[in-house]
């Protein structure tokens, strides 16, 4: 590798900023962006966000103009955070990730809380030693530079824009506005109109005037959509207060729509990529707005249709397991929502099991299975069933032909995968096929955010927004997916310490230690999945242990603080201990919400 030295790299950095600045750009033929410009503004605004952290350093915690660079530092790095974090997601995701504790699975090390969210804390609550500040402002710094230096070596093209683009706008709806990067200042809906300036600069700076060419009316319909959603935001920019339905429905559905649409008239990249999105999908509230290849192990990929079909034939089948008395359906139920209903299911010797059963509505979505995260694939978690001495009791590896006393299997075994194996491996391929087919985004509440219908009450809308906002529920339960898988990249499903009681009397807080089993390490006591909570009204009861029966019952522990608001001794909660201060009306619409995320088009079988 050649070494640059810090005046070239000065020299360079002057440069592509003077070429933002241009305001008429001259493109190297009639076909062929100039990416130099957006490129130049991605830099520029990164080296700026590093030179507002040195400001910030040298006032100090409390000096009177600590608040004001950290927001202008803030508001820098959001018009570079596109690139950025595009071509690092683990450091961009530090810089601008939640204040926890990280731990290092590779060496057992805990990293204390660094980023923008650690400073933001410091800066607005105080409690921290200039010190301390001051080790937080510099780490915070390096992996900014960390960041520049991709930006300055990795040349813009048309796959990096647009696949950039996409997370950035993906990161407005899931995470700017629902207070995600900002939990405390709560600047993010401020900062989402500095997002869509940052998308109309790069945009007009680049692809513009191709779009121009073949089709003058979408450009002026993008130019005029961005315009009228930051009208919107400037409107009302009162966190608790913010109509995030009208936002997301009227305002950011047609940006993301034309964005689509831009891509297509551009013919610059034809958005064919093993990524989470489908970038085809006009919105991210689509049936298809996720790319189920992106969640599934390569080696279980594209099932044919006679795979899904043997799949769902095995999910009912009873001789799967050793005593012939346990299939998959024993505990995932379709009429159920595949759950069961039941605070805890029975193991094959009729005593209760562990934990509560989850859905496998949309499953597929997700980086980690079972409440405490063992499995790190379906694949696994299904595999982890068979070799269970309390469940199936049966072995992966080898083949059981009690099953094949139905004659149907060879027939379907034979189209699905050329003959009968001696293993269970495709036993366990098929199932997870069929299981990866479970997938509901055809709701309520879909229908209405798309703009197919308008049926959504008051109340309702209301629940949305509070769960969007003053609820911080999205922060944990991330839309549209709303499980724990960190959007926009997709790699990692959270898990978290919330204190669930042993009772629904909230006396005692229970005893299962979750994720603990792991490394053993305090951090992750009591540290459990974070669950989609779509189809919950048909779910109940609910969290790990099935102590609550009711979605009111939910509500409210959460109102309280979770567990250290109900007086348990959790120092590595991830949840605010402070009360929400929800009204019953608002706790009421919160509920309403959550049952407008019901698919009745997943709770039947054809095998049922």
């Amino acid at each position: 590798m050649i070494n640059i030295s810090r005046k070239v790299i000065g020299v360079i950095s002057l440069f592509l900023v003077l070429i933002s600045c241009k305001k008429n750009v001259v493109y190297l033929d009639s076909t062929t962006p100039d990416w130099e410009v957006a490129q130049g503004y991605y830099l520029e605004h990164i080296v700026n966000s590093i030179s507002y952290l040195d400001k910030l350093r040298d006032e100090g915690v409390q000096g009177k103009n600590a608040k004001t660079f950290f927001v202008k530092a803030r508001a820098s790095f959001k018009r570079s955070e596109p690139y950025a974090s595009y071509l690092n997601p683990e450091v961009g995701h530090r810089v601008n990730g939640p204040a926890l504790p990280v731990y290092k699975e590779d060496n057992g090390k805990i990293l204390e809380p660094v980023g923008f969210q650690k400073i933001e804390e410091s800066v607005y609550e105080g409690g921290v030693s200039n010190v301390d500040f001051v080790r937080e402002v510099d780490i915070t710094k390096g992996l900014l530079v960390n960041l520049k230096k991709n930006i300055e070596k990795r040349a813009l093209n048309p796959q990096r824009f647009f696949k950039a683009t996409h997370q950035q706008l993906f990161r407005i709806i899931s995470l700017a506005i629902s207070g995600f990067d900002t939990p405390v200042s709560h600047l993010g809906i401020e900062e989402t109109i500095i997002s869509l300036e940052s998308l109309r600069y790069v945009y007009k700076n680049s692809i513009q005037f191709l779009i121009v060419k073949k089709n003058p009316n979408l450009n002026k319909e993008f130019i005029t959509n961005i315009n009228n959603s930051i009208r919107f935001i400037e409107g009302n920019i009162n966190f608790e207060t913010f109509d995030r339905y009208t936002f997301i429905r009227d305002y950011m559905n047609p940006i993301t729509r034309n964005w689509v649409a831009i891509r297509k008239e551009s013919g610059l990249w034809n958005g064919e990529d093993i990524q989470p999105f489908n970038y085809d999908a006009p919105t991210f509230f689509e049936k298809n707005s996720f790319n189920l290849d992106y969640f599934t192990p390569t080696v279980n990929r594209n099932p044919t249709d006679k795979q899904i079909v043997l799949g769902e034939k095995l999910f009912f089948d009873e001789n799967l397991s050793k005593k012939g008395t346990m299939s998959c359906a024993t505990c995932h139920v379709p009429e159920k929502a595949y759950a069961d209903g039941m605070v805890v299911n029975l193991s094959n010797k009729g005593q209760p099991l562990q934990r509560n059963t989850p859905t496998l509505i949309n499953s597929a979505f997700q980086q980690s299975f079972f409440w405490d995260g063992r499995s790190q694939t379906l694949l696994d978690q299904i595999s982890s069933v068979f070799i269970n001495d309390k469940e199936f009791d049966s072995s992966v590896h080898e083949f059981s032909d009690t099953i094949l006393r139905d004659t149907t299997y060879i027939r379907l075994f034979t189209e699905a995968y050329g003959g009968i194996s001696t293993r269970n491996t495709e036993v366990i391929k098929a199932i997870s096929s069929y299981i990866s087919t479970l997938n509901g985004f055809d709701s309520k509440f879909d229908k209405n955010i798309r703009g197919e219908l308008n049926t959504f009450t008051n109340e309702e809308k209301l629940g949305f927004n509070l769960f969007m906002g003053k609820a911080l529920c999205a922060t944990c339960h991330f839309i549209p997916l709303t499980n724990g898988t960190v959007p926009p990249f997709f790699t990692e499903t959270e898990k978290e310490v919330i204190g669930i009681p042993e009772t629904s009397e909230n006396k005692k807080i229970d005893d299962d230690l979750g994720f603990y089993w792991r490394f053993k390490e305090q951090l992750h006591k009591g540290m459990f999945k974070t669950p989609s909570i779509r189809n919950a009204d048909l779910t109940a009861p609910y969290m790990h242990n099935g102590v609550y029966s009711t979605l009111e019952e939910v509500m409210e522990f959460y109102n309280l603080g979770g567990g250290g608001g109900l007086g348990f001794d959790l120092q590595h909660q991830t949840l605010p201990f402070d009360e929400l201060s929800l009204t019953k009306e608002e706790l009421n619409a919160i509920v309403a919400y959550v049952k407008t995320l019901s698919d009745d088009n997943v709770t039947t079988s054809n095998y049922n």
